[in-house]
C-alpha cells in the first residue's frame, strides 16, 4: 500500500497530462468535430478520407522526401565537420564552439533570421553572389518550390548540425586510443580501423542520432510556418503543418486528429526500430 502511494503522483500526472489527452485525440479522430457545435460520430471516415485529401497526401510525400534529404545531408556534413573538429590542429576548439552556437538559438528565432536574410531587399544572402558577379539580380530564395526546399534544408542543417557534431565528437573521443595503436602495430589500414573500431563503437550513437533526425524531421513545423508558410503552392507543406491548417484554419478537428494518430503510429514504429539498433552493440 505504501509503495502505491509513492507512485500515485506520477501515475496521476501521467493519466491527466498524457493518457486522457491521447484518448481524447483518438476519440476525436472518429468524429466530425467542428470548432463550435456537437461532434458527430463518423467511424473510420476521417481515416478513409486521408488518401483522397490532396493536401494530406502531398504533405506526406513532401515530409518523407524532406526527412530523407535532411537525414542524409545532416550526416554527410556532420562527418566532415567532425573530422575537422576532432583534429589536434590549432583552432579546433574554436570550430567546435562555432558549430554549436546556432543550436542554442531557438528554432523560431533562427527561422525568422533566415526569413529576413532571404529577402531580396533586406537580406544578406544575396550580397556575396552579387558582389562576386555571379548574378545581376537578387535571388528569390523562397519564390520557387526547389529554392524554398533547399533554403529550408540549409536552415535546418545550420541550426541543428552543432548538436550532431558534438555528440559524434564525444563518441569518437571515448574510444580508447590503445585500440588504434594496436591496430596500427598489426598493420591495419585507416579504412580497416574505421570498419572494425570506429563504426562498432559509434553504432549506438549513430542509431540515436538517426532516430532523432528522422523523428525531428517528421515533426517539423516551425521552419515551415515562419519561413515558407507551406508555399509556394503548398510545395513545402509538412504533415504537422497540414494538421495545423486543417485544425486551426479549416477548423476540421476530426480530420486533423486522424492524421495526428497516423503520425503517432509512424513515430511509435520508428521508436520500435530504435531498440534493436541500440541492442546490437550490447551483444
Amino acid at each position: 500500500m505504501t509503495g502505491q502511494l509513492f507512485v500515485a503522483p506520477a501515475a496521476l500526472t501521467t493519466l491527466v497530462l498524457f493518457l486522457i489527452p491521447l484518448g481524447m485525440l483518438v476519440w476525436m479522430s472518429f468524429t466530425d468535430y467542428p470548432l463550435l457545435g456537437e461532434p458527430t460520430w463518423t467511424g473510420l471516415d476521417n481515416y478513409a478520407a486521408i488518401p483522397g485529401d490532396e493536401m494530406f497526401t502531398g504533405a506526406i510525400r513532401f515530409t518523407l522526401v524532406y526527412t530523407a534529404v535532411t537525414t542524409v545531408v545532416m550526416f554527410g556534413v556532420s562527418f566532415l565537420l567532425v573530422a575537422i573538429a576532432n583534429s589536434n590542429r590549432r583552432g579546433s576548439k574554436f570550430y567546435r564552439t562555432a558549430y554549436f552556437l546556432p543550436y542554442v538559438v531557438g528554432t523560431a528565432a533562427a527561422t525568422l533570421l533566415w526569413f529576413v536574410d532571404s529577402d531580396t531587399v533586406l537580406g544578406v544572402f544575396n550580397q556575396l553572389p552579387m558582389t562576386l558577379g555571379l548574378t545581376d539580380e537578387p535571388i528569390q530564395f523562397l519564390a520557387t518550390p526547389r529554392l524554398a526546399f533547399w533554403t529550408t534544408i540549409a536552415l535546418v542543417v545550420w541550426k541543428f548540425i552543432g548538436f550532431q557534431v558534438i555528440i559524434l565528437l564525444m563518441g569518437l573521443q571515448s574510444i580508447p586510443r590503445e585500440l588504434y595503436e594496436a591496430a596500427r602495430v598489426d598493420g591495419a589500414r585507416p579504412i580497416q580501423q574505421l570498419r572494425y573500431i570506429t563504426i562498432p563503437f559509434l553504432r549506438p550513437i549513430l542509431a540515436l542520432l538517426f532516430i532523432l533526425s528522422v523523428t525531428g524531421s517528421l515533426l517539423a513545423f516551425d521552419q515551415f510556418l515562419i519561413l515558407t508558410k507551406g508555399g509556394p503552392d503548398n510545395s513545402t507543406t509538412s504533415v504537422v503543418f497540414a494538421v495545423y491548417n486543417k485544425a486551426f484554419v479549416s477548423f476540421d478537428m476530426g480530420r486533423a486528429a486522424a492524421l495526428s494518430v497516423v503520425l503517432l503510429v509512424v513515430l511509435l514504429l520508428i521508436s520500435a526500430i530504435q531498440l534493436p539498433l541500440l541492442r546490437r552493440n550490447d551483444t
